[in-house]
Formats: structure tokens, C-alpha cells, sequence
């Protein structure tokens, strides 16, 4: 093959991939995207070898697709028009901690399990979204703007100044990592914006159709010096809500979201059996911490905060210290939310029937219900018994709006299993697009109808990718071009 003749040029044989089984793992993922295979892979690891792959590419009209994580959830490394896959899991250094400016600058390839273990034993930790796979790439993750469990600093840009290779193999460097003498020069690229244009929004959401990151820095926080945690059973969920509002504005609490019963199971090893009779149908995890300053006194006025609000207008409410059932004891369930998943062979999302496919999107948090109820439907339409599919609320602007996800569990080696869950998906993605959800991250057929409804954003993403990509080879075919 000429392709594979030509790159063994540039790279040896170590780091060039074109056996039948490689490009076969590297042709599919846990998504229900149809397979296709690459021309071969590469596995660069530094930006010089990156430049390489993207000058060849461009020279002989070859897509190109970046891969930085060793797990994928949504299609988006899939190369759809075939090409060169490129291999950026080797990437995988802390180059940086910066203590005093609470940032560590990681490369590209860098995983949650990785990253969340060497943080911690510095007493410091990322913000990290619902127990993310330990082979996930931190800043695939961050550029896909996946939401955090923390309420607290979700106003705070996570991803700060990065480096990326554009498709014309130009080396560039947003915001303050881009001051001259980086990175020894004072900015110590903690501005992800300034100077100059916003480029690293360019790149947020992009699935690598615009450039390759090579690194980047991050937003670290200390660790608490104590934590408490308290679980509050829902059995309506609009009224949940209401509670969780007079919450955030009272600024209580730090991880803080809701899990439905099916979810609370997988995650924390709650019976199957019994969760239909133990566990309610929704609950509200809450999570108060002590900082370096008056941490006791801390959580103690949080901790009253909630107890009269559960004693006066949500008296129907349970304030529990413990999770019922469960194994785990309350330190090792906050351990967890500061960690990613334990064991990458049992992900939480694929426990129960090996394949899940995600649906989510933001709303308002009065309009929970409604899709709730929507999406319950449509389940049970398609085969579903009721309380089978999982189900995720993440507040979000301090319960302005909420992030909401359905998980829909099924058996990938069970075809009609698998071809009626990805109908249910269409028909839920179509039915919640026209009661008014907002999908700010549409993946496969989704993107499809989400795109066709914002045809003036389709014009300027076009217009942007003519500009930084005019041939079209950086990952084609993922988003609306």
C-alpha cells in the first residue's frame, strides 16, 4: 500500500500499524456507529511527529483522524472516509505542576486514571465529570466539554492555554501559552482566551476536525482537608429540584447531582433485586467539604443549612448519612467521585448488559419531568420495563439549567436488542428536540437532525472549517462537513 510505503519513511515500523486486527479495533467503538476501517495507524509522540503525519496527509489529499483516548463512547474516531488514524495515547506526561497557580499541563494522551492518582498524592485534584473511564483521554474529555460533578467551580474554565497542530502542520498555542518564552515566561498560559482571538473555542466540541492538541493546561483545586456526605431519597423529582434550587443559592455543598435507582445500583453495587424495593426511585447526592481554613465549622453551618430546610418546607424529605444497601462506606463513596472508575474491564455504564448509548442534553431543571416522562415512554414502547434505562441530572449554573442523560442499557450481541435500542434513540433524540432540548454536543445520526434545525450555525462552522482546514481532512464527515 503507498500509504503505508510512504509513512514507514517517516516513522519506524514500532510506531506504523496496518494488520487486519488493529485496524479492526481501531474501525469501531462502544457507540452503535457502523465500523469502518482506516488505512493504517500511527502512533506519533510528540508535535514534530505530528507535523509529519498532517504535512503528508495534506500533500496526498489523506484524511486524517486524532485518537487520544483508549476508550470511546460516541463514534467520534471512527474514520468515516478511511485514511490514517492517529495514535496519540503515548502522550501521556504530567509536564507541569504548578502548585501556586493551581494548573498541571498534561499532554493529550493523559488519562483520568493516571492523572487523578498522581494529582492526589500532591493533595490537589481536577474537576472531573460522573466517574469517568480510567482510559479516557482528560483532555478529550475537557475538550468535549463534558459536565463536572462539582457545582462550585463550574463557572471556571477548566481548560486554560494548549498547544495545537494545525492541518497545515503549523505549530500554534492559545491565550497566554502563546507569550513568547512559554513555558518559563510569568503568564504560565493559566488564560485560555487572551491575547488575541478565542481560538481554543474553535477546538471545544470540534471531535478533531480542526487541529490536534498536543497539550494543555488545567484548572487543579485542592483537596478538602474533610468531606460529608448526605443522600436524600426522591420520590418526585420536580419537588427534588425545587429542593436542590434553595441549595444553590444558598451555595451549599460541592458534588452534587441526582441519580435514579437504576444508576445508583450500577455504580454502587446495590442489589438488582431489591433495588425496586430499597432504593427510591431518585436520589440527591450531596457532598460538603472542610478547605484548609475552618473546615469543621464549615461543614457544620452547611450541614444546618440542610437540616432546616428539610425541617421546614421539604419536610417530606429524608436527610440520610448513608446509602442503604450499599457496600461501600460514605469515605470511599467521595474517594470515588474524585477518582475515575476503578476497574476499566467492569465500566459502571456497561455492568448491566455490556452496551449502553447515551442520550443527553441541557434544559431547564423545571422541565425535568416532562422529558423524563417522555423519554419512560418511549422506552416502554420499545420493549423497556420501567426502571430499566439509567438516568443522570447534574445542575448546572447553579440550577439555572441541568444537564440531563437517560443511559439506554442493551446487549450489543444481541441484534435485535441493539437495532431496537438505536430506533428508541432516534425516536427519543427527535421527540426531545422538538419539546425544546438543547443539545449542545450532538453525536452520530443525532448531529444529523440537530443540524438541519440551526442551518446558520451550519453555514458558520462551515465557513470556520474552510478557513483552518480547506481540504477537509481532518476527521471528515463528523460533524456537518
Amino acid at each position: 500500500m503507498r500509504i503505508t510505503e510512504d509513512i514507514l519513511k517517516l516513522f519506524g515500523p514500532e510506531q506504523l500499524y496496518y494488520n487486519p486486527q488493529t485496524l479492526d479495533h481501531y474501525s469501531k467503538d462502544y457507540s452503535l456507529f457502523p465500523s469502518k476501517r482506516p488505512d493504517c495507524v500511527v502512533k506519533a509522540r510528540n508535535a514534530e511527529e505530528i507535523q509529519h503525519v498532517l504535512k503528508y496527509a495534506g500533500s496526498n489529499g489523506i484524511p486524517v483522524v486524532p485518537s487520544s483516548s483508549r476508550v470511546h463512547f460516541y463514534g467520534g474516531t471512527i474514520p468515516q472516509k478511511g485514511g490514517i488514524v492517529l495514535d496519540l495515547t503515548e502522550m501521556d506526561r504530567v509536564l507541569e505542576i504548578d502548585e501556586l497557580n493551581r494548573r498541571v499541563r498534561i499532554e493529550v494522551g493523559l488519562t483520568w486514571g493516571k492523572l487523578s492518582k498522581r494529582l492526589e498524592e500532591k493533595g490537589l485534584r481536577v474537576m472531573m465529570p460522573l466517574y469517568p473511564h480510567p482510559l479516557r483521554s482528560v483532555v478529550t474529555d475537557l475538550l468535549e466539554r463534558e459536565v463536572i460533578t462539582n457545582t462550585v467551580y463550574e463557572y471556571g474554565e477548566s481548560l486554560q492555554g494548549m498547544e495545537v497542530v494545525w492541518p497545515n502542520g503549523e505549530v500554534f498555542r492559545t491565550g497566554s501559552a502563546s507569550v513568547e518564552g512559554y513555558p518559563e515566561s510569568i503568564c504560565k498560559g493559566v488564560n485560555p482566551s487572551g491575547p488575541g482571538l478565542d481560538f481554543y473555542r474553535l477546538l471545544q466540541g470540534a471531535q478533531g476536525t480542526m487541529g490536534v492538541v498536543t497539550w494543555a493546561n488545567v484548572k487543579v483545586e485542592y483537596l478538602p482537608k474533610m468531606d460529608k456526605i448526605f443522600f436524600i431519597p426522591v420520590s418526585n423529582i420536580s419537588r427534588g429540584i425545587e429542593f436542590l434550587s434553595q441549595i444553590m443559592r444558598l451555595r451549599v455543598g460541592q458534588e452534587c447531582f441526582f441519580l435514579n435507582r437504576m444508576n445508583i445500583a450500577l455504580i454502587f453495587d446495590v442489589d438488582f433485586k431489591k433495588r425496586g424495593e430499597r432504593v427510591p426511585p431518585w436520589t440527591l447526592l450531596i457532598v460538603l467539604s472542610g478547605f484548609q481554613r475552618y473546615p469543621e465549622e464549615k461543614i457544620r453551618y452547611e450541614e444546618d443549612l440542610l437540616r432546616n430546610l428539610v425541617k421546614g418546607e421539604f419536610q417530606e424529605l429524608l436527610l440520610l448519612e448513608e446509602l442503604p444497601n450499599c457496600p461501600f462506606s460514605n469515605l470511599e463513596i467521595v474517594r470515588m467521585l474524585r477518582r475515575a472508575w476503578p476497574d476499566p474491564l467492569t465500566y459502571w455504564k456497561q455492568r448491566y448488559k455490556k452496551g449502553c448509548q447515551s442520550l443527553f442534553f441541557v434544559t431547564k431543571p423545571s422541565y425535568v419531568e416532562k422529558f423524563v416522562g417522555i423519554v419512560e415512554a418511549l422506552a416502554i414502547q420499545s420493549g423497556y420495563k420501567k426502571g430499566d434505562i439509567g438516568m443522570y441530572i447534574q445542575p448546572i449554573e447553579q440550577n439555572r439549567a441541568c444537564h440531563l442523560e437517560f443511559n439506554f442499557y442493551y446487549d450489543p450481541e444481541n441484534g435485535p436488542e441493539k437495532e431496537g435500542m438505536a430506533q428508541l434513540y432516534q425516536k427519543a433524540v427527535l421527540r426531545c428536540l422538538n419539546e425544546g432540548a438543547h443539545f449542545t454536543r450532538p453525536y452520530g445520526e443525532a448531529s444529523r437532525v440537530i443540524y438541519e434545525r440551526a442551518p446558520e450555525y451550519v453555514r458558520t462552522l462551515k465557513r470556520v472549517k474552510a478557513i483552518f482546514d480547506p481540504q477537509n481532512l481532518m476527521n471528515p464527515g463528523r460533524l456537518c462537513f
